[in-house]
């Protein structure tokens, strides 16, 4: 099974596409299309289908130079139309003769045509779509590229991504057959699998009984918060914290590469440094590359020995490439982990981490709220301190009235009054929240209405069910075999777990309790995976599993279910609607105002 078919379809649609539109064309481009664009094609395969120039579409743009004929590739949203309209009428309104064609990606929304409408360009425009929708960023690793979608579905219930979602699925099962097993952890998990059933009987599937895919997991974001707002441990879920991944690529500064420009650089399994170390604990990185290093030098020390010519010309050949390549791979690596060192080194790092590891213990509650309190006060970075008060909120199921009267209101006066709006959004998903007092229970029932109405946390019982917090003398981080050696032994992340779970049962008897603590765990198995206990030869596409993440996933999850595959002897695709961060997690959901 090989993802990059779908890389091949997307440029084939692509390429369809644009040489739809005859002769020389420009190309306006959203800003967030552009790395997934750039991933999928490229500039060079752009321009050999006809375009001419490439802009950016921003929102302080009035009009753009260029060709007669131009096309805006873009996400479906108001704002952008409007954006795009202004640039019409501005330039119609200079004589500007130009044909314009718009195309939303993945889809075209009903929505967006009628705001073009009300600006009165369309009878100026032609409207199409480009279903760029799960790409391949890695071998087993598929992303929509859509970060919007946590905030869009579980914050503001706005169900229009869903269709996305389930759309991609059925578009990835027609190119490697029907999944026979598929899991719903979550509500939102079910209705994506309905969405699902409702397509393939709508445009009437023949079921092919070839299958590259045995199961598919669809999980919930909000099913696990905490694996959001842990400290990552693992190199690579590090590099995303620290640098910032975008589409599997990654901008080293000066810093890093020690020439003072810095350099981008894609981060694959066709790194075989990378591959080794991506997933190792930050703690044994340094013995790994320095043993790295050591056969390096012996491969580099090969050429004191060449007996030949013969034996010169293949040691340069071949040799001598691949070994400067992993040289400077192995260099930039090392630099990063000590850049990664020296940014912890500036941060209050070792109590950040020990409070949280005490939070997620429930040990030490009031050292604890000392030490966020603290970070208010002395007004550290407003994501880290929030951080630590939703992971608080979140570990105790809701601070005490006190906690978190005093806590909101310290926060408010340090870091501004807009941020009401981000308590309030906070609260509403149930990140951050107050339990509810006996008293309050005790009022009439016309005083109890909630202002918000808050997402209850289950950690305690959770815990409880799947063991998510283990002996600290079961870690092992040089060679892990618990999932929770991705936030150094603290915590297991429950999508990861659960996963694990249904695997190694092959049934949901027992997961009841904890199918209801996450909104639901749904089945629709038609073979059984455990097929070895069947007669006959066992299919090995019952070993290859799809899990997708509503909403989001951090590289910390993704390593965990890479973990899973290695201990259960299974392939495990991960896809996501987007890959995130504990920062990118609370930056989307905190109020930005500009002074």
């Amino acid at each position: 099974m090989d993802l990059q078919e779908l890389s091949k379809l997307l440029k084939t649609q692509l390429a369809h596409l644009l040489v739809s539109i005859p002769d020389a064309k420009d190309v306006v481009l959203d800003p967030d299309l552009m790395k997934p664009l750039d991933r999928v094609a490229g500039i060079t395969f752009l321009k050999e289908h006809g375009v001419s120039k490439i802009f950016k579409l921003e929102p302080n743009q009035k009009s753009l130079p260029g060709c007669g004929k131009r096309v805006y590739i873009v996400r479906p949203r108001l704002v952008t139309m409007k954006y795009i309209a202004d640039h019409i009428n501005t330039e119609i309104a200079k004589g500007e003769r130009r044909s314009y064609k718009i195309v939303m990606v993945p889809r075209k929304l009903h929505v967006c045509e009628m705001i073009l409408e009300s600006e009165g360009v369309m009878g100026h425009i032609t409207i199409d779509e480009f279903p760029l929708e799960l790409f391949p960023l890695d071998s087993d690793l598929l992303s929509l590229e859509l970060p919007e979608f946590f905030t869009s579905f579980y914050l503001d219930n706005d169900t229009t991504w869903l269709h996305t979602v389930a759309s991609s699925l059925v578009n990835l099962q027609r190119l490697f057959g029907r999944a026979p097993n598929i899991y719903a952890i979550g509500k939102g998990a079910k209705m994506v699998h309905e969405l699902m059933e409702t397509m393939f009987e709508t445009h009437k599937d023949r079921k092919d009984k070839t299958f590259h895919i045995g199961q598919i997991f669809l999980v919930d974001r909000d099913i696990d918060y905490i694996s959001l707002l842990c400290s990552p441990m693992t190199y690579e879920a590090l590099l995303d914290e620290s640098f910032g991944i975008n589409c599997g690529m990654i901008d080293f500064d000066g810093e890093v590469t020690g020439d003072g420009k810095g350099t981008k650089m894609l981060l694959t399994s066709q790194d075989e440094i990378y591959t080794q170390i991506r997933d190792c604990h930050f703690s044994q990185m340094f013995s790994y590359m320095r043993d790295t290093a050591k056969k390096l030098q012996e491969l580099e020390n090969k050429k004191n020995n060449l007996q030949s010519v013969g034996d010169m010309r293949k040691f340069v050949g071949n040799d001598l490439r691949v070994l400067k390549q992993q040289q400077k791979l192995l260099s930039t690596h090392i630099s990063a982990s000590e850049a990664i060192l020296k940014m912890k080194g500036k941060t209050d790092f070792e109590d950040f981490i020990k409070t949280e590891h005490n939070l997620l213990e429930g040990i030490e509650n009031k050292e604890n709220m000392t030490y966020i309190e603290d970070c208010i006060q002395k007004q550290f970075s407003p994501i880290l301190t929030l951080r630590l008060m939703c992971l608080a909120s979140l570990t105790q199921e809701g601070l005490s009235q006190r906690e978190y009267k005093a806590l909101k209101t310290q926060f408010l006066h340090s870091h501004g009054f807009e941020h009401l709006v981000t308590m309030f959004r906070l609260k509403k998903l149930g990140l951050l929240t107050e339990q509810e007092s006996s008293q309050s229970s005790m009022r009439p029932a016309a005083v109890k209405v909630p202002a918000v109405s808050a997402k209850k946390s289950n950690f305690r019982a959770l815990n409880r069910k799947l063991g998510l917090i283990p002996n600290a003398e079961e870690i092992n981080l040089q060679h892990p075999n618990s999932l929770s050696y991705v936030f150094s032994g603290a915590y297991t992340p429950v999508p990861c777990k659960l996963v694990e779970q249904i695997l190694t049962r092959d049934t949901l008897i027992g997961l009841e309790d904890v199918g209801r603590m996450c909104g639901g765990l749904y089945a629709d198995v038609k073979i059984k995976s455990q097929v070895s206990s069947m007669p006959g030869p066992s299919n090995p596409a019952m070993k290859v599993i799809l899990v997708f993440f509503l909403g989001g996933c951090t590289f910390s999850e993704i390593t965990a279910l890479r973990l899973v595959a290695k201990l259960h002897g299974y392939k495990i695709i991960v896809a996501t609607t987007a890959i995130t961060t504990s920062s990118r997690f609370i930056e989307s959901l905190v109020e930005k105002v500009n002074r």
